[in-house]
């Protein structure tokens, strides 16, 4: 790939983060709203949304042991989001809860099976240059606010009921911006790369993938109930995805000073900052959700516990992960963070929320982002 740069793959690296994050600025405000409508229960909607966030635990791995193999992130990234693509379109046809669940298990394995190898592929673009990273990543929050709005008022003057055509259709245009980007044999650099499980059991990387499992954990009842509670304390679904938008723009300006953060500021401390920020917001949005002052704040926040703490956790994997194992070490972040994170996550805010609301929810969420700090403050380096 050494006729890929950052000069010359820019804005072709930045449509398809567009488009990706558009997918999930369809389904993280929206999908559980939709699965409401199908007259699922808190449990049923918690169990929904967290197989798509277990099958990220096998997927990427899967994937990267394949890519690293062929050495042609691109190729698996085109037959995941094709495949994808074609799974999503149970949808629009199945409404019980065991076809549903089927259907977003298959739709969500070739999904989460895409992004890692798209992000090795970046990485490798980028070389020297990887502070640059956040400059091309901001377009995939830009993506996602745009169809935060869009949805958002589209569900305001129509109908939830429309989110599976919206999302087979996003993902239809994902799968074809991948052949704007050239694939090409990736260039393992010589004398960097380790034995996998060598690398996995370092003290520093150990703990990072501990500390991402924890932070994506605290996500859960944020991302399957945020929409939720809001609708329930009489929010409009215009003022809602509003917040969501917010949120997203305070990521991008993250992303954005990325390099000038990573130059100013010790990695070690923009995580630590990052999980503090994360554990204040957890408390707003537990205890004063009724107030859209406080959630204009805890929006804001965003920034740190998404943004933030993402960019620092990355630029360390491809710190730690080189040549032969690269594909695989953003697959095993993405596994632990993400992945089962974001699975356990959301099955426990199903149950947390049912037996306790969102005070009893993002207390625990508080929790884990507590623990998150305490192993961060002692390991990360």
């Amino acid at each position: 790939m050494k006729d890929c740069s950052y000069q010359t793959a820019y804005k072709k690296l930045s449509l398809h983060y567009f488009l990706y994050f558009a997918v999930l600025g369809t389904t993280v405000p929206y999908m559980g709203l939709y699965l409401q409508s199908l007259s699922f229960s808190a449990i049923e909607i918690g169990q929904l949304l967290g197989i798509m966030m277990f099958t990220k635990v096998v997927a990427p791995n899967i994937w990267g042991w394949l890519a690293d193999r062929s050495g042609r992130s691109i190729f698996w990234v085109r037959l995941a989001t094709a495949l994808a693509a074609l799974a999503s379109m149970g949808l629009i046809y199945f409404e019980n809860y065991w076809a549903v669940f089927l259907t977003l298990m298959v739709f969500s394995f070739f999904w989460h099976s895409s992004l890692p190898q798209f992000e090795s592929y970046t990485f490798q673009c980028l070389g020297d240059e990887k502070h640059r990273y956040g400059q091309i990543r901001l377009w995939g929050s830009i993506g996602f606010i745009a169809a935060v709005v869009a949805i958002g008022w589209q569900i305001e003057h129509f109908s939830v009921g429309l989110v599976p055509i919206d999302l087979v259709f996003i993902l239809l245009i994902v799968w074809g911006s991948s052949y704007l980007v050239k694939d090409g044999k990736r260039i393992h650099e010589e004398g960097v790369s380790h034995d996998f499980m060598t690398i996995l059991k370092r003290p520093e990387v150990a703990s990072l993938l501990v500390v991402s499992f924890l932070v994506q954990l605290s996500h859960g009842a944020y991302y399957a109930f945020y929409t939720i509670q809001l609708s329930a304390l009489g929010y409009d679904k215009t003022t809602i995805s509003l917040l969501w938008a917010l949120g997203v723009l305070a990521e991008i300006a993250v992303f954005f000073w990325m390099s000038q953060l990573f130059r100013n500021y010790a990695v070690r401390f923009l995580i630590l900052v990052s999980i503090a920020l994360t554990i204040l917001r957890w408390l707003l949005i537990g205890n004063l959700a009724d107030s859209v002052f406080w959630m204009l704040l805890a929006q804001l926040l965003h920034a740190a516990s998404f943004g933030l703490f993402h960019a620092a956790a990355i630029y360390l994997i491809d710190t730690y992960f080189k040549g032969k194992n690269h594909g695989k070490g953003q697959a095993i972040f993405a596994a632990s963070s993400h992945g089962l994170g974001g699975a356990l996550g959301m099955l426990l805010a199903g149950y947390s929320w049912t037996a306790g609301g969102a005070e009893f929810a993002y207390g625990l969420s508080t929790i884990m982002a507590v623990f998150a700090f305490m192993i961060a403050w002692r390991w990360t380096k």
